[in-house]
């Protein structure tokens, strides 16, 4: 096992890395920018350095300033974690160069993942159904205008370079076809500095399943079953859950022996995600996550795997922990990312200081955030406050035990996504397990609805809580700030 790991990355990740180091007895080495300098997860690390600006540019994407670090602390190896550099391949260039373990799959493998195009040619050639699309960038309009035609509407089109559904275009009809081209390329060029596009058939509401892999480099290769990941908003997920609600044995088996051939297929080593798209019965591969999940901890709660403890022991050399026969699915656990956003006013970024904080608890309940009272959540990075994990026997009893758990959390200063959260656990057609990707846009009136119901109802509970954790000087202020809050939710337009 390493003696000293660098996490190059902030938040909740960062110190969820920097705990399993600690239960493996390895040094944690934190880097900071100038924004997070009074952050949580600076201050759990063993020894934390900056590295700059906010902006992401000048520090978290700054490989040279990350490696700087590294080698002057004597850090062995690197977690990426999620975003940021997590799937950039010209960071595990630079650490092949310095003699530093990237705790991840090899480069080579990241970039080939990393191009949509090439990644559909791959999983083609190895046998894993992908939806019906264009083989190649798509150069000529007069082309696509002909491949449109012959994959028939309605289309998707999307960036060969791009992820987490940024730029992606559903055009229905030949007339909406050149203006959505034109569109993508705009957004790809701008966020990933490269205007590949590509078009697929698009699947009207599909199901967006996903399978945690794990692989040594000795060759061996399992999955840890599935994920639900159908609640999203504009491609984002929103909630998460494990084991998807439609699973039957023999469609995991079937799934799960899949993601497995297309991991073995291009030699990936590490946790890593296989991602489909499930419709009426047929799934097709959708992409290829070359890191750890925002949503892992679900997999953690109903096969027992600590998984970033996993990663650090297979890129320190180790085979795998378990065999396939040995996973083993139990009960149901549901993920709700709670991020600084105004679910009432269209999931407006909401950062700001943090003027209350009391987190659920309980038989069942797990808490992984970066915050603390008075901390103030920076407008350079994602807006996530923590994310919320229950655990429950069956569904039915992961749902309430969410509900509860939303009922107890209470955050000040900022809006967050409670009660979105709130409302779609009070949700029949979510109790029903009928998901979708536009699950959110179908029933957005009714989401909406419960939305304001819950704003409602949630001050009384903080009428009760807020003196058990702020200092009696401020509850006055505090109870005038709660009152704004919650009148300026209710009066909100739709």
């Amino acid at each position: 096992m390493f003696n000293k790991i660098l996490i190059a990355n902030r938040g909740e990740i960062a110190i969820r890395v920097m705990r399993a180091c600690r239960e493996l007895g390895v040094k944690s080495v934190g880097v900071y920018s100038d924004a997070d300098r009074n952050s949580l997860f600076a201050k759990y690390a063993d020894e934390a350095h900056p590295i700059g600006e906010p902006t992401p540019a000048k520090s978290y994407l700054n490989i040279d300033k990350i490696l700087d670090v590294a080698e002057k602390s004597g850090a062995e190896a690197i977690h990426p974690g999620y975003g940021f550099l997590a799937e950039n391949p010209n960071l595990g260039k630079e650490c092949e160069k310095h003699g530093i373990k990237l705790i991840g799959p090899k480069w080579s493998v990241i970039e080939a993942m990393g191009d949509k195009i090439t990644a559909r040619k791959l999983m083609k050639k190895a046998g894993v159904p992908v939806v019906p699309g264009t083989e190649k960038g798509i150069t000529d309009d007069q082309e696509a205008v002909e491949i449109a035609e012959s994959i028939g509407y309605p289309i998707i089109i999307k960036a060969s370079a791009g992820g987490g559904g940024i730029g992606m275009r559903i055009v229905t009809e030949e007339d909406e076809l050149l203006r959505a081209i034109e569109s993508t390329r705009s957004v790809a060029e701008s966020a990933f500095g490269d205007a590949t596009i590509y078009i697929e058939r698009y699947v009207k509401e599909p199901r967006h399943i996903e399978f945690q892999i794990l692989a040594d480099e000795h060759g061996s290769i399992i999955h840890a079953a599935e994920r639900e990941c159908s609640i999203q908003r504009r491609n984002q997920k929103l909630i998460e859950e494990a084991p998807s609600p439609i699973m039957t044995p023999e469609l995991r088996e079937k799934m799960g022996s899949i993601a497995v051939r297309a991991a073995s297929s291009i030699g990936y080593t590490n946790a890593g995600t296989v991602e489909f798209l499930y419709s009426n019965g047929e799934f097709y591969f959708l992409e290829m996550n070359t890191r750890v999940q925002v949503e892992h901890p679900i997999t953690e709660a109903i096969t027992g795997l600590d998984l970033v403890k996993e990663q650090l022991k297979i890129a320190a050399g180790d085979e795998l922990c378990c065999t396939q026969d040995e996973i083993k699915v139990n009960g149901h656990a549901i993920e709700c990312r709670i991020n600084a956003e105004d679910p009432l006013n269209d999931f407006a970024p909401n950062p700001g200081k943090i003027t209350g904080y009391r987190s659920p608890g309980g038989l069942g309940v797990r808490v992984d955030s970066g915050v603390y009272m008075n901390y103030t959540i920076p407008s350079y990075y994602d807006s996530m406050i923590s994310k919320l994990i229950v655990w429950g026997r069956d569904r039915e009893e992961a749902i309430s035990r969410m509900r509860r758990a939303l009922s107890e959390y209470i955050v000040l200063g900022v809006k967050t996504t409670i009660p979105f959260h709130k409302a779609m656990m009070a949700s029949p057609h979510f109790h029903q397990g009928k998901l979708h990707t536009h699950f959110v846009d179908n029933y957005k009136n009714e989401i909406y609805d419960n939305m304001q119901k819950v704003v409602e109802e949630d001050r009384e509970m903080v009428e009760k809580l807020k003196s058990t954790f702020l200092p009696s000087k401020k509850v006055a202020a505090v109870s005038v700030a709660v009152s704004s809050y919650m009148a300026a939710h209710v009066n909100s337009k739709k």
